[in-house]
């Protein structure tokens, strides 16, 4: 099967693929033919280390040109691109690089601290490569890699099913994170949404988000496939942000609602020094764009760019919202994508037939986007089947014109700025803490997160904790996106007979009133 960079790098090679425009005024930026040969490089590298087809490689780090290489490189293996979150604490880095079953991993010089100690802990991990900087004492610098050679390893074979796979950890309800594995998949679904969207050859990509994230790093897929430009923003920065879409013409991005309700509320002086006119497809998703967010951006672009899509890493792009109906259907997530099936089912597992929000159902969707396992969690990728429909336990209705409406969650996850957070994994966390003796998390409502996490904490007889305390322990166990942003204390916590947490209970306050309620 021929690889596609190295179809591009034959077409266009001096066409610009990846810019990594940096604030400080450092711009780094690859060619096709000079990604592909790094690409090349990369993937030959890693062969020479023992990596091959369904072999897994962990990448970390900041959007940068050698991220870009990495996905292509092990596309081109065949190997299985593990994405490890750099904003981790090293105990819930050294979990996923554990459970993967990696044995090398590729990792920016900024975060190698989160891997290299790794090494001679873990049976499968046997080298660490580093780029970007001075390697750690037993692991490999950027030499191996430009040593290796420039030619295109060996195509795939067609039926090498393994080919381009690709594994994000997702947040587990069971408190670890799960490896949803999406393997090579029939183009035909992905084509027929890139044809509704109306990307070209043309477009430019800017990243406005982490590539470890399934959204951006999707859409820099299809701008690959198309032979686009790619704009990188190593960390993001709402001035900035405007400021690469006025030099590169940005004609297409995808974000979640955090960073542009950055960009709509920098001051109105400053807006006007950039020229926004060019950005032609903004991709709202990651967590729901709330109706004023959408004003503020059609005040701000041009008013036919904004389309919506509503997905998990699990199961794709299920639903599509076009520009023509963003003011038109509020709090809508759109019609069902090109070659998707959707059914709501109730409680019984029956269709539901109504429509309205009187008549919700839990979300299900068949097509070929869906992933393919959670690694080596078979009984969790089953719990979520339903003869071959899937879900992630959204709840939703669907109105008169056939447009579908997200109103709760099965499920207690929590989607903050795009990040999905599972409240067991907190509650673990905090219940090591010697002054708490019980505690529950769930979401609450946040203008600039979607959501935030709240933590509701008993204290241990006669213990003395701050909100603060609280914050901060959580912080030294988990990512800084998992702590509590607040905390509330009661003397005991709303349980059902059989002992279980009344969280609904304890979220009922905080959404009283909302006509959007989330688990």
């Amino acid at each position: 099967m021929p690889d596609i960079l190295t179809g591009y790098a034959a077409l266009q090679p001096d066409k610009l693929a990846v810019i990594d425009d940096r604030a400080d005024g450092d711009v780094l930026s690859w060619t096709y033919a000079q990604l592909e040969e790094h690409a090349n490089r990369l993937a030959n590298a890693l062969a020479g280390l023992g990596a091959g087809a369904g072999d897994k490689v962990i990448w970390c780090g900041p959007n940068s040109l050698q991220v870009v290489a990495v996905l292509n490189a092990t596309r081109k293996l065949g190997a299985v691109a593990v994405a490890l979150n750099y904003r981790l604490t090293p105990e819930e880095a050294g979990y996923i690089v554990g459970h993967s079953d990696a044995s090398i991993a590729y990792v920016d010089a900024e975060y190698a601290h989160l891997v290299a100690p790794l090494l001679g802990t873990l049976d499968s991990l046997r080298h660490v490569v580093v780029f970007g900087g001075e390697p750690p004492p037993g692991t490999l610098g950027e030499d191996v890699v430009a040593a290796a050679p420039a030619d295109p390893p060996p195509d795939l074979a067609d039926d090498d099913e393994g080919a381009g796979a690709t594994m994000i950890y997702t947040s587990g309800t069971t408190g670890k994170p799960k490896g949803a594995v999406r393997r090579r998949t029939d183009m035909t679904t992905a084509l027929a949404l890139v044809t509704l969207i109306g990307y070209t050859s043309d477009d430019v990509y800017l990243t406005s988000g982490p590539l470890y994230h399934s959204g951006p790093s999707a859409f820099l897929g299809i701008a690959l496939a198309l032979g686009q430009t790619m704009v990188l923003q190593r960390r993001y920065d709402p001035e900035d942000w405007l400021r690469l879409v006025q030099t590169y013409r940005v004609s297409t991005t995808f974000s979640a609602p955090a960073p542009i309700r950055l960009v709509c509320a920098l001051p109105a002086a400053v807006k006007a020094r950039y020229d926004r006119s060019s950005m032609q497809r903004m991709i709202a998703n990651a967590a729901p764009w709330s109706f004023a967010l959408k004003q503020a951006y059609l005040a701000d672009f041009p008013p036919e760019s904004l389309w919506e899509v509503y997905g998990s890493t699990e199961l794709g792009i299920n639903c599509v919202l076009e520009p023509r109906d963003q003011l038109r259907k509020p709090g809508s997530c759109g019609r069902p994508a090109p070659g998707h099936e959707i059914v709501l089912l109730d409680d019984a597992g029956q269709p539901v037939t109504g429509t309205g929000p009187e008549h919700t159902g839990e979300l299900f969707t068949r097509s070929s986007m869906t992933f393919s396992e959670y690694y080596k969690q078979p009984d969790s990728y089953a719990a979520g089947q339903h003869g071959d429909y899937h879900t992630v336990g959204d709840i939703a209705y669907r109105d008169d014109d056939g447009y579908y409406y997200i109103c709760d969650r099965k499920s207690d996850m929590i989607i903050s700025g795009g990040m999905n957070i599972y409240p067991a994994e907190i509650e673990a966390a905090l219940e090591q803490h010697p002054a708490i003796f019980d505690v529950a998390v769930f979401g609450i409502p946040s203008e600039d997160w979607g959501e935030a996490v709240h933590a509701t904490v008993v204290l241990a007889p006669g213990a003395a904790l701050t909100e603060a305390e609280v914050t901060a322990f959580a912080r030294e166990h988990l990512a800084g996106y998992k702590a509590p942003r607040s905390v509330t204390f009661t003397g005991e916590l709303p349980r059902t007979g059989s002992g279980k947490i009344l969280k609904r209970q304890l979220r009922a306050p905080f959404w009283a009133g909302r006509s959007r309620q989330v688990s």
